[in-house]
């Protein structure tokens, strides 16, 4: 394993404990050790964005589009120096409403420079930042506020009224509501009869006066923010997260880019969409910071992401794998619908490059006189600058992943790290198409080992392929679930966290991910079936967007609902003489009969047992979303909900097999 170093043997199972195996470390971070090198002044988040106002004040650090008569202008741009000024009140004006050192303030909306100052500003007095996604209903909104005993909340403007539907339980603790924007005279009105504050931006700044509020000291293991899992189950869990973690891996991840020869520049720009309220993107925007670089913000919606990317020119991209899927497919469709000559050569253009990289050329030499011809076009569809490609939050299927590190002129790298992990737990190196469809081998300063499973049949310690739950040790781990010791009791053991996915070590020192310990079922036949795996499998059917398998223990047989590609079904349907809108193409029998015979072959192809193909299929034309409660922000699936929304059709689609 060339990209590995072990650190400590593997053991057998003993005393009820599952059988290990060797702990591994980075190899390239050399003989770092567990722990980055201590920085002095770097001790918590706020010295991040202290050291680059000290560094570079004048460097651009937060944009957003200006908006001339409802039109979409340039980006204009607040430098490092005018971003602190505007933390320096805003903090005032926290502090003079009451709220210091280990003090809730939460923070609701889509990102913008007023949620990056007021991060910056709990940051700066110790305040515990608690971020609300911006998709969460009232309900959660209620628990969240209640639950982390918030007393002072920023919104945005049109997220003010939710707020407003939590009361009178959260004005237990909630005492003043910040706009990001204006406040309307009803909203002022409510919240003034329940005896809480509301201000708007603009008063908020003025708020704190000349008073100067002294910075408290701040150490490493204080928590910084405590940021609320989606959840797939249950109620969020509130996850505790310290300087020292948000130091520890901003740390990795610089060391990890500068091995990589792809080092953050002060000139780098990174387009802030996927929500702050995440751990993946609040990372990457503090490895921003510390660098002097420069966040640039979309306008919220995603039928405008594309031009906002347009208009940026980002150097940098992060994407979930639902957004680089729609691009994709974009990329698929046009190409498929472009002239034959133009098809040919893209075709032509692809296979030689795609050959080269195969054999180990560098993206940028692979094929640089099809990148002039064909490819540009592509790169020039994500702004022209863009670089570094990162997916992280969910699998990338293996077939996306190789056609964007063809066709964008980037390296495109799959991450993989949870919010107790601190995000980034593993990332592929560029230029390494022997990784496609891993997640690469661990960050800097972190340390894994796989734990055996016996009942799903892992074996850590097998000399050919180790399998087991991937557990993680180091210090960018999280302190700890807010109020439920329980629950952090059962996923740290011994100082390793336990993540709950199962992984497979490649002979290269990468590490697979192929299942979820929960997600496991038996069919009435006593088989066990491993539905993530499943999934994983049946999503890179051609024609396929999304895909959600189900079983259970009194069938003997698996059923999935598949959301179909609009385009290439409809092509599929004028070819087969089916007519209708969309949806009434996913109603009829034949089209259902193609995709399930197009899952069929996929799955043979995989050499996949005759118990985990799929027999019936329902085709949804409306994608899994939010709004039905059927996927988390970071679209991982929710497998109780998707069954309650779904009972009535797996009902039929087992009632048709009988």
């Amino acid at each position: 394993m060339q990209h590995l170093v072990q650190v400590e043997e593997g053991r057998e199972a003993a005393d009820g404990a599952p059988s290990a195996g060797p702990t591994y470390r980075c190899a390239a971070a050399g003989d770092k050790g567990a722990a980055p090198p201590a920085v002095p002044g770097l001790d918590c988040c706020w010295d991040i964005f202290r050291l680059s106002v000290e560094k570079c004040p004048d460097n651009k650090m937060l944009g957003r589009r200006e908006i001339v008569d409802g039109k979409a202008g340039n980006y204009t741009w607040l430098t490092y120096k005018e971003v602190y000024d505007t933390v320096i009140k805003v903090g005032a004006a926290i502090r003079s409403c009451g709220v210091g050192k280990g003090g809730r303030c939460g923070i609701y909306g889509a990102n913008s420079p007023e949620w990056v100052v007021s991060m910056q500003a709990c940051n700066a007095h110790g305040i515990y930042c608690v971020p609300l996604y911006d998709t969460l209903g009232a309900g959660a909104v209620e628990f969240v506020l209640c639950h982390a005993e918030v007393q002072i909340a920023f919104a945005e403007e049109k997220k003010i009224g939710e707020i407003l539907k939590t009361f009178p339980n959260a004005t237990k603790f909630l005492k003043t509501i910040v706009s990001f924007g204006k406040v309307n005279p009803e909203h002022k009105e409510k919240v003034e009869e329940n005896g809480l504050s509301i201000y708007s931006w603009e008063e908020f700044l003025q708020l704190g006066g000349e008073e100067k509020f002294e910075l408290l000291p701040k150490e490493k293991d204080d928590i910084c923010t405590i940021m609320y899992t989606s959840g797939t189950t249950g109620d969020p869990k509130g996850v505790l997260i310290s300087n020292k973690s948000i130091i520890t891996i901003v740390s990795a991840v610089d060391e990890f880019l500068s091995n990589s020869g792809e080092e953050l520049r002060e000139d780098d720009v990174y387009i802030s969409y996927l929500p702050l309220a995440h751990i993946f993107d609040r990372v990457i925007e503090e490895v921003f910071i510390h660098h002097g670089a420069s966040i640039g913000f979309w306008r919220g919606d995603a039928k405008l992401l594309v031009e906002d990317i347009g208009e940026l020119k980002p150097t940098v991209f992060c994407a979930v794998p639902r957004v680089l899927d729609r691009i994709y497919g974009g990329l698929q469709d046009k190409i498929t619908t472009g002239g034959f000559l133009k098809k040919t050569l893209f075709n032509v253009a692809y296979k030689y490059k795609q050959g080269n990289m195969l054999k180990g050329s560098k993206h940028e030499e692979a094929a640089a006189v099809f990148d002039k011809l064909v490819f540009t076009k592509v790169k020039r569809g994500l702004g022209g600058r863009v670089r570094l490609i990162l997916s992280g939050a969910a699998p990338l299927s293996r077939h996306v992943e190789e056609y964007l590190r063809v066709v964008t002129c980037s390296h495109v790298l799959q991450g993989y790290g949870l919010t107790e992990t601190c995000a980034g737990s593993f990332v592929s190196l560029p230029n390494n198409m022997s990784m496609l469809g891993t997640v690469g081998p661990p960050v800097p300063y972190v340390e894994v080992h796989l734990e055996s499973v016996p009942e799903m049949g892992y074996d850590a310690l097998s000399s050919e392929m180790p399998r087991g739950e991937i557990c993680i040790r180091g210090d960018t781990l999280f302190s700890g679930y807010y109020k439920r010791e329980d629950l952090t009791k059962e996923v740290m053991v011994d100082g390793w966290f336990h993540t709950g996915d199962i992984g497979e070590w490649q002979p290269d020192g990468s590490m697979k991910i192929i299942d979820r310990k929960k997600n496991i079922f038996k069919l009435s036949q006593g088989e066990y079936v491993a539905v993530e795996n499943l999934e994983n499998i049946f999503g890179q059917t051609p024609g396929v967007d999304s895909v959600w398998v189900y079983g259970n223990s009194f069938e003997s047989s698996l059923v999935a609902v598949v959301n179909p590609n609009k385009q290439a079904l409809e092509r599929w349907a004028e070819s087969n003489g089916v007519t209708g809108e969309f949806a009434a193409i996913c109603e009829d029998p034949k089209a259902k009969e193609f995709i399930l015979g197009e899952l069929t072959k996929m799955g043979k192809e995989k050499k996949l047992k005759g118990f985990e193909l799929i027999r019936a299929v329902h085709l949804d034309p409306v994608p899994f979303d939010m709004d039905r409660d059927l996927i988390t922000p970071t679209y991982k699936k929710k497998r109780p909900q998707l069954l309650k929304y779904y009972q009535s059709v797996i009902d039929d689609m087992y009632q048709s097999m009988k």
